[in-house]
């Protein structure tokens, strides 16, 4: 398959595509949008989605869907769990056809080379929902959600332990754009990407963030919130034994919390993008505790996510 590197401006497929200044208006209109919804009924009137899903979904599927129509426009999901895109038709020709139908492309795939063939011949906004590379979606709705709790981007502290998978990349840039401050603490041979980190110092060298990258969970200490995802990711079945070994020593428990909160004035925040495998990568009584805003996250998806598809689809309110 051709590799495509280039995207439109109007895309979103790694963050890149809106900066800090496009992340701080994604998350003033979430706001309104959160706030007022009745205000924005008609935002996306006569305007149509197609959401394309390799990967199955709750969160996702039901934010999309819910979102366009709350702003009063028409998703369509189509599934392609069976049927991967580019095995039917060329990508080429899917995105050609698509572009006479429907205003907006969601995409949910394996691999990030998919999205990018897409937004390269596709004329219409294409939107990353997940895939092997970023998560960018899930990272605004994870940083929106910060700023409903602590309230400043650029003090921000938040620690991410775990995989240095595809959520950990979108996480690194988002906080690298904002400014705020990231460790990131992964087990050897886990840590995020190279060519994420090159671009995230590029963006923090403006924004003045801090990006650390360890193999030591003490590193926690002293941080706003904490953050893991599964340590098994679809497709990776074939690893569990060997991640599940791995990462020993890196469960999110009550001692790694309080770890975090140490010299805060009140408890670090859990966070998860979810689905969580509880009591492997966070127990049971971290992510049932008070502190964890799991589902605010989840609810979170949606009003950011609304807000990105007025954005890209030319009728900010």
């Amino acid at each position: 398959m051709t590799m495509i590197a280039a995207t439109k401006a109007a895309d979103l497929l790694t963050l890149d595509e809106l900066g800090g200044e496009g992340v701080r208006q994604i998350f003033e209109t979430a706001a309104a949008m959160k706030a007022t919804p009745g205000e924005f009924r008609g935002v996306l009137s006569g305007k149509s989605v197609i959401m394309l899903f390799e990967k199955p979904s709750l969160r996702t599927r039901v934010s999309f869907e819910v979102g366009v129509a709350r702003l009063g426009g028409h998703a369509m999901f189509y599934d392609h769990g069976s049927v991967k895109i580019g095995e039917r038709e060329s990508v080429k020709d899917y995105a050609k056809n698509l572009e006479r139908w429907v205003d907006c492309i969601v995409a949910r795939v394996f691999k990030h080379n998919i999205l990018e063939e897409l937004a390269f011949y596709s004329s219409k906004p294409v939107v990353n929902a997940l895939s092997d590379m970023h998560h960018p979606c899930q990272a605004l709705a994870d940083f929106f959600t910060l700023r409903e709790r602590v309230g400043s981007d650029e003090s921000l502290k938040l620690a991410y332990v775990g995989d240095g998978n595809n959520v950990a990349h979108s996480l690194i840039l988002a906080g690298a754009m904002l400014g705020s401050h990231l460790t990131i603490v992964t087990p050897p041979g886990f840590e995020p990407q190279f060519d994420v980190l090159r671009r995230a110092m590029a963006h923090a060298q403006k924004s003045g963030a801090k990006i650390t990258v360890t193999n030591d969970v003490e590193a926690v200490e002293g941080h706003d919130a904490v953050y893991t995802d599964v340590w098994v990711s679809m497709g990776q079945a074939s690893q569990q034994a060997f991640r599940l070994a791995a990462f020993q020593g890196y469960q999110v428990d009550a001692e790694l919390m309080a770890l975090a909160s140490k010299g805060r004035p009140m408890p670090a925040f859990f966070m998860h993008c979810l689905p969580a495998n509880r009591n492997i990568e966070v127990t049971d009584e971290v992510i049932d505790s008070a502190s964890s805003v799991v589902y605010d996250q989840a609810e979170n998806r949606m009003h950011v996510q609304m807000a990105l598809l007025a954005k890209l689809m030319g009728q900010r309110a």
